[in-house]
């Protein structure tokens, strides 16, 4: 098994699970389908939330005891999760840029790249992360500053590994549109090849190096983006991943104790044995979809890194058919 999930508070952590999982698409869909939405839930809360953490470390600081004692504080302190919060909420403000078009920036061809760019930043922190265990402590424990237990070891190494080759599986970075009602900025060639090879990788890193959130973060985090794509909003997985990151780690970041301490905590086995097996599924996985994309853009004669290379396959022909300028014969 790899999570604790049993005994009498079972029932509570499914139901946590199940609370995320649906709170996330709800707070996904409000966030993409209006403007309003998403200023609200990327500009406006994060200014407010800035303000709240400022306040927080300044406090701490001159020794204010409600700040030393603050979960924020105590709990969610390291470089990781303000490196991850800041991060994402800048790919929302991003993408929101390229589909309202807001300003020259906006309209600029250049910035088209912008998602890969921020993505492949996002990718970055963890994968450093992942070899900061390795380094800290290569065959044994250590604690975080946010008294977590982590090992270290070849299965961070691994998966240190399959982050930075995900990188490289995403293509087509120029292939940026928008959606016809502008709810959603569409990135036809990130198809279901990068979808599976990130979620086994992010999985992975979670349960490496967050083994008290990974039941959430790990599964019902990722699990929201993957199916609204599959489902309702094809071709917008990177604009549904990037938003429901951001609100998780507002929501995290402001209340720690719902994953670390409630009736709804679930901790991974933190197993060493357990974390290679996954590790090297993820390693595994980001290996085949590479090479699947090196096949598909040698069959086609391009570039993956300029060039769109699954043209043609369902997900990214029904992704276009959504973009604002498809014909009427467009696959529906």
């Amino acid at each position: 098994m790899l999570f604790d999930v049993y005994g009498d508070t079972a029932v509570f952590q499914w139901v946590g699970w199940v609370i995320v999982f649906v709170g996330l698409i709800l707070m996904n869909e409000f966030a993409r389908r209006t403007k309003a939405g998403g200023i609200i839930c990327f500009l406006v809360i994060p200014a407010i939330l800035t303000v709240y953490f400022i306040a927080i470390s300044v406090s701490a600081a001159a020794g204010a005891q409600w700040a030393l004692d603050n979960p924020t504080y105590t709990d969610m302190n390291s470089w990781f999760h303000y490196a991850k919060l800041y991060a994402a909420t800048i790919g929302c403000i991003g993408f929101m840029a390229l589909k309202y078009r807001w300003g020259k920036i906006g309209k600029s061809h250049w910035f088209k790249a912008f998602p890969f760019v921020i993505v492949a930043i996002n990718i970055l922190i963890a994968v450093v992360s992942d070899f900061e265990s390795a380094v800290r402590a290569f065959g044994t424990t250590w604690v975080s500053t946010e008294g977590v237990t982590l090992y270290g070891g070849w299965h961070n190494v691994f998966n240190g590994i399959a982050g930075i080759l995900n990188i490289f599986c995403m293509t087509g970075w120029w292939g940026i549109y928008v959606s016809k009602k502008k709810q959603d900025m569409l990135w036809p060639d990130m198809t279901w090849v990068f979808i599976i090879a990130y979620d086994l990788w992010n999985f992975c890193y979670t349960y490496n190096c967050l083994p008290t959130h990974s039941w959430y973060c790990g599964l019902a985090l990722l699990l929201a983006p993957t199916v609204a794509n599959a489902l309702w909003n094809k071709g917008g997985w990177i604009q549904n991943r990037a938003y429901t990151l951001a609100i998780w780690c507002m929501f995290c970041q402001v209340v720690p104790m719902f994953a670390n301490d409630s009736i709804f905590a679930v901790n991974s086995v933190n197993n060493p044995n357990i974390n290679l097996a996954v590790s090297v599924i993820a390693l595994l996985a980001n290996i085949a979809a590479l090479a699947y994309i090196a096949y598909r853009a040698k069959k086609l004669g391009v570039n993956p890194y300029t060039h769109e290379v699954f043209v043609g396959t369902r997900d990214f022909v029904k992704a276009m058919s959504r973009r604002e300028d498809a014909g009427n014969d467009a696959v529906a």
